[in-house]
């Protein structure tokens, strides 16, 4: 029971505490905290916390006085994907009420702002605003959106130190396949600072990106060096074509390197899609590197296939490149989508064919600097695919475990950190700078062992082909032979006869080199062989073509023997080559096919006389394909032309050589003369027979 002292106390409170509470004003939206700064000083000020966040666009969003109450509030050191926005694309705008008023009275104050979009390789454009102005852009806004590949960080003045919003618009593109759809929006506070701690800010966030990657680069430098001296090294000797390939795959890492890190100023569409084709083309190199280190290159069947797939494989990246050039933000967007996806997929299945190489490879004898290419390499693309394929279609799956996994650092050297691909592609190096340098030495002992069979069969040839010509009391003869290359395929030889007659024997080897030239020694020794036993031109022919039957693999042989009588009485068989003039007019002689292609070929004389003064010129085709700068023939006019001009074999066959020598020339002639009289010009030498030595074209 209450004291009646305190009854009417009590009764007034309850009367006037409604009365007290219907003129209380009504509770209000919490408003955005404030960040104040209370001074610049000589350092940057991270503007963090949270901040007011919205998805969509409106321009309103940028103005001071808009009420931002209602927003959500996101921390700015992580990704809105990571935020409760998973896999959001498009527009959002961040905004922050800020106080400089107390950094002093006509203090300037400047912005550093970081790229946007961390988490997917896209990234995107943004605007600035201070109190409702736009103060800065980091490329273009949609529709026709634009910005730079992975931008550096960059600073703007907001002006003299005063409150006010600061409001950043951003826009996110849509996704692509392998976005894990936890990226989008601000990752790294904006700083505030003196337009001079800006700038030494800015001076130190370079430096210490630099010392991240001192190792990095320092790798990629090494990679470079040894791309453009393997480059050089393949054009010093196009044969070493590992070197060549090894070039194409070292250079790729400067190269994305430079495209990535180097701030270019390029678009981010342009970057991203010249890099997937130059990483095809390097993968397409180490597919060649590996057919050539594990001895494969002779197989056709699996050339012709790596040809096929990696014409593919650069296709499908050119489509890539071109897919990424499009405007995502059009109603075709979906298109583009379901495009990247397949291409994508597509190029990363073709990046296990190291792994069909290296089977087809198991059994090879292959030394062991090979196999550790071979390893790292297949190491290098195991990761990489790995690291892709946990990317592939991950915001819809959520398996992207593995990419932070692959990610994951394994040791930091003076802050450069390492992870698995980091080590494999350093493994890698160093085993192709061993295998390319074991491949050279073998290949340089491989081309001087060859070059000694060169020079053997020069000093064979220089034997098989007469220095000096035996002499004949009733002919002059002249000759000279060019050899296209080291050794030729020509041949001739002038053999006399006990009876005072001599027999002439010229011919030409299908092909060039060392195959042909060891084909003229068996011809050579042959003929000389069946010139002991027979003086008859066709017979002789016979014997040579069933010494050659089994041994040209489908090539060939032409080939002509001249009898000369004292009595100026000749006899000639031809086997295919081409006929003789007679002073200006060529020998009608039977068609015959070449010696070596069929078994039972069959040759027939041709009887003809030569009087005194007459002039017989033999050749071999040489002369009449010799061929000028600007690819035409010397043909057969010019051939009738020439020899109407009545010259000797060194005349006729430097003509050739100076019009343009393609193949090897070699032109006899014959003389018929009176005995003791000795001929003018060119077969002054005659009655002694002459023979003029030329270097081969190669040498000129």
């Amino acid at each position: 029971m209450l004291p009646r002292t305190l009854q009417p106390i009590i009764a007034a409170v309850f009367l006037v505490l409604p009365c007290v509470s219907l003129c209380a004003p009504a509770p209000t939206s919490p408003q955005p905290d404030t960040l104040v700064i209370g001074g610049l000083g000589q350092g940057t000020i991270p503007l963090g916390g949270l901040w007011q966040f919205k998805t969509g666009d409106d321009p309103a969003w940028a103005a001071p006085g808009f009420d931002d109450s209602h927003w959500e509030r996101l921390r700015v050191d992580s990704t809105y994907g990571h935020q409760g926005h998973f896999g959001y694309h498009g527009y959002a705008w961040y905004r922050r009420h800020i106080d400089f008023a107390g950094a002093g009275a006509g203090q300037k104050v400047a912005l550093i702002v970081f790229p946007i979009g961390a988490g997917d390789a896209w990234g995107g454009p943004y605007e600035i605003y201070w109190n409702g102005v736009l103060i800065g852009r980091e490329g273009k806004m949609p529709p026709g959106a634009e910005w730079r590949f992975r931008p550096p960080p960059d600073s703007f003045g907001l002006g003299e130190a005063r409150s006010g919003v600061l409001a950043i618009r951003t826009w996110i593109p849509p996704l692509k396949f392998i976005d894990t759809g936890t990226g989008g929006g601000i990752y790294d506070p904006p700083f505030a600072g003196s337009p001079q701690a800006v700038t030494a800010e800015l001076g130190a966030l370079d430096h210490d990106w630099l010392a991240e990657r001192q190792f990095y680069f320092d790798e990629n430098l090494l990679y470079g060096i040894l791309g453009i001296l393997g480059l050089l090294a393949w054009l010093r000797d196009r044969s070493l074509k590992a070197l060549f390939w090894m070039a194409i795959y070292a250079l790729d890492q400067p190269t994305h390197v430079l495209l990535y890190n180097a701030h270019l100023g390029l678009p981010y569409y342009f970057v991203y899609g010249f890099d997937t084709v130059t990483g095809v083309a390097a993968s397409i190199a180490l597919w060649y590197l590996l057919l050539y280190l594990l001895g494969l290159e002779g197989r056709i069947k699996l050339r012709h296939w790596t040809f096929r797939l990696a014409v593919i494989d650069l296709s499908m990246a050119l489509l890539e490149w071109f897919v990424m050039s499009r405007d995502w933000s059009t109603s075709l967007v979906l298109t583009w989508q379901i495009a990247d996806a397949v291409l994508y997929f597509l190029i990363t299945l073709a990046s296990l064919f190291p792994l069909v190489l290296i089977a087809y490879g198991i059994g090879k004898r292959v030394s062991l600097a090979n196999w550790l290419v071979a390893a790292s390499a297949s190491l290098v693309s195991l990761i990489g695919l790995v690291r892709i394929a946990a990317l592939e279609g991950s915001r819809f799956t959520h398996m992207y475990s593995m990419y932070y996994f692959v990610q994951a650092q394994i040791i930091a050297i003076h802050g450069n950190y390492f992870d698995a691909q980091n080590i494999a592609v350093t493994l890698l190096f160093v085993a192709i700078v061993y295998a390319v340098f074991r491949y050279t030495a073998e290949q340089t002992q491989r081309k001087g062992a060859l070059e000694q069979e060169f020079k053997s069969a020069q000093e064979l040839q220089r034997i098989l082909i007469p220095e000096s010509l035996p002499s004949f009391k009733d002919y002059a003869i002249t000759s000279a032979y060019h050899p296209a290359h080291e050794v030729g395929g020509d041949f001739f030889q002038v053999i006399a006869q006990a009876d005072g007659s001599a027999l002439i024997v010229l011919g030409d080897v299908s092909g060039k080199g060392l195959k042909a030239a060891m084909t003229v020694s068996l011809l050579v020794g042959t003929a000389r062989t069946l010139a002991e036993q027979s003086s008859d031109p066709a017979w002789i022919l016979t014997g040579l073509n069933r010494r050659l039957e089994g041994r040209m693999q489908n090539g060939f042989v032409t080939c002509l023997v001249l009898r000369l009588e004292t009595s100026g009485k000749c006899e000639v068989a031809n086997a295919g080559h081409l006929p003789p003039f007679l002073n200006h007019e060529e020998i009608a002689l039977p068609p015959v096919l070449p010696l070596g292609l069929v078994s039972d070929g069959s040759y027939e004389n041709v009887s003809f006389s030569m009087a005194l003064g007459v002039r017989l010129t033999l050749y071999t085709d040489g002369l009449l394909e010799a061929r000028n700068a600007a690819r035409e023939l010397f043909g057969f006019d010019r051939v009738r032309h020439l020899i109407a001009t009545n010259p000797d074999a060194l005349a006729a066959s430097e003509a050739a050589v100076a019009f343009g020598q393609d193949d090897d020339i070699t032109v006899l002639t014959v003389t018929r003369v009176a005995a003791g009289v000795e001929m003018q010009g060119a077969s002054e030498q005659g009655s002694e027979g002459a023979r003029t030595a030329v270097e081969p074209a190669s040498a000129r």
